[in-house]
């Protein structure tokens, strides 16, 4: 039996859409990147990380999060995979069922070698420009903690803590 015809992808967001579940990719200013595994060094924080604010949401109920893997779509030419994020109540609407179409309010990324210079460059550049509220930058190896904060539309740096992020919107400091 043949196939039926189907449009080609026109735009890099299109062939995106189209990868299979799973896979660890990201547009970032309209290319497709894709990375290998994290390490295990990621995956551990990542799950504190996680498991803190999973458990802190179960308190104040002030919102969701979501980690890893779930697309979050700021724009046409940049889809992400961040590690954690956090959406607060009145932001909601933004979640649907194949993913996060806009700025979640709390985005943290756990730095691996083959994507450190994007989050640290492009990536923050694009979560400013989308008003991500508040982003931190957390590198497995050394655990240092590195946070922003959208003020006026520009982040602030909020400087960088050992072993502790610190989040003013969540009012609220996580250990790893």
């Amino acid at each position: 039996m043949i196939a039926p015809f189907q449009t080609p992808p026109r735009t890099t967001l299109e062939v995106f859409k189209m990868l299979p579940e799973g896979t660890r990719c990201e547009l970032i200013d309209n290319v497709l990147f894709i990375s290998p595994a994290p390490i295990s060094q990621h995956q551990k924080i990542s799950f504190q990380l996680s498991g803190q604010l999973y458990a802190l949401l179960a308190k104040i109920r002030s919102g969701e999060a979501f980690a890893a893997p779930i697309d979050v779509f700021l724009d046409q030419k940049n889809a992400f995979q961040p590690d954690i994020i956090f959406i607060r109540n009145e932001n909601l609407s933004i979640i649907k069922e194949e993913g996060i179409y806009g700025a979640p309010d709390l985005v943290i990324e756990i730095l691996s070698p083959g994507t450190k210079n994007f989050d640290l460059t492009k990536k923050k550049r694009i979560y400013e420009k989308s008003e991500v509220k508040e982003y931190w930058v957390v590198d497995p190896l050394t655990k240092i903690c590195t946070g922003f904060k959208l003020v006026d539309k520009k982040f602030i740096d909020l400087g960088s803590e050992n072993s502790k992020l610190v989040s003013p919107l969540l009012k609220h400091t996580f250990k790893i």
